[in-house]
């Protein structure tokens, strides 16, 4: 017997998805690291992903990268969120690579890692403008770059790095990998070596390599939310190019009962003050129309865009921490109290609903 809400796994749509991502980033010369935060650190996405090609395996989150490698995982781990210094022993223990920014953190893990007599890779994050992490200033870079080459011998500088489209929203243009590649190269002439790695961002940097303009030596990019998500979160990661509609959109889906059902006005009736999350939110008048309850909440996927409704005609309208209403009034169904709905899930409700102890999942 099936329990609700239902979230199904397809592992055949996951891989189809990273296949023909490695396969656009290997005609660009570029090594795929395979990000598995958007799926909470599901250990069956890891092994997918490395059984696709990805070279690392990457996550935000320890435990994460700890339950794929427990799970058989053999490639290089990589902690993609700069570290903690309360974490450096578990992380160099753990990982083979990280992603850093800060000296302070980085002497911290080169006395780490010399009382266990370790080495450890790194990839010096640089900020070109979308102010997440990273080092801001060029000269800056260069500094700490040739600290960690000449000043911390457990410690390897493995690269540079930089990320874009998250936090501030800038896009990852020609011109931006451009100037990833000029820092690259002046921290290759102070520390008088080639870098192995020179990573271009997430899965929006896959732009400039759908359009041929991806500069040479830029080598690596760190991947996860298009293939979970396929053309479905195109807007948000790759701004609606077309290339993605090859992607499945049903890698995750989400199945939910339906709990209540009839017709009820549109706009909320009587004096109106905050939500259940203090928001106060706006509302169309539409007149009376049909409806369904739905057994999930906001404390399960987050924002009620993030689900995409796979009956025709049917719109989320509003929800509540544990209730989900949806408008179907223009569907060509008539659901009552014991049916099922389903919908496509954008990047925000998986990695909710993979977290959520609430939400049963099926994989396949």
């Amino acid at each position: 017997m099936k329990h609700y809400p239902l979230l199904t796994i397809d592992h055949e749509a996951i891989r189809h998805n990273m296949q023909t991502v490695i396969g656009w980033c290997s005609n660009a010369v570029i090594d795929v690291v395979g990000v598995i935060k958007g799926s909470t650190g599901m250990a069956s996405v890891a092994l997918d992903y490395e059984e696709c090609g990805a070279k690392w395996i990457a996550s935000s989150r320890l435990e994460q990268l700890k339950r794929a490698r427990e799970a058989g995982v053999k490639a290089p781990l990589m902690m993609i969120r700069v570290s903690m210094i309360s974490e450096l022993e578990e992380m160099a223990e753990l990982c083979e690579y990280s992603l850093q920014s800060s000296t302070e953190t980085l002497d911290a893990l080169e006395e780490v890692l010399s009382k266990k007599d370790m080495t450890h890779k790194v990839i010096l994050m640089a900020d070109l403008g979308d102010l997440r992490e990273g080092i801001f200033d060029k000269e800056e870079l260069v500094k700490v770059a040739a600290h960690i080459e000449n000043d911390l011998p457990h410690v390897h500088l493995a690269g540079i790095g930089t990320n874009l489209g998250c936090v501030g929203s800038v896009v990852p243009t020609k011109e931006k990998m451009e100037m990833l590649t000029d820092w690259a190269e002046a921290v290759e002439d102070s520390i008088g070596r080639p870098l192995e790695i020179v990573s271009g961002g997430a899965t929006s940097s896959l732009m400039p390599v759908m359009d041929n303009v991806m500069p040479a030596k830029v080598n690596n990019l760190r991947i996860g939310a298009l293939v979970l998500c396929g053309p479905l979160e195109d807007y948000r990661t790759c701004y609606g190019r077309e290339e993605a509609d090859v992607l499945s959109d049903e890698a995750f889906t989400l199945e939910v009962e339906v709990i209540e059902s009839g017709i009820k006005p549109t706009h909320p009736v009587g004096e109106l003050g905050v939500n259940a999350f203090g928001e106060r939110a706006e509302y169309v008048d539409r007149g009376e129309r049909k409806r369904v309850l739905l057994a999930i909440g906001r404390a399960d996927y987050g924002d009620i865009e993030a689900l995409v409704p796979m009956l025709g005609g049917a719109e989320v309208t509003m929800a509540s921490g544990d209730h989900t209403v949806m408008d179907i009034e223009d569907c060509n169904a008539d659901l009552k109290v014991g049916d099922k709905v389903k919908f496509k899930l954008k990047y925000s409700a998986i990695l909710r609903l993979t977290t959520s102890e609430n939400v049963y999942k099926e994989e396949r």
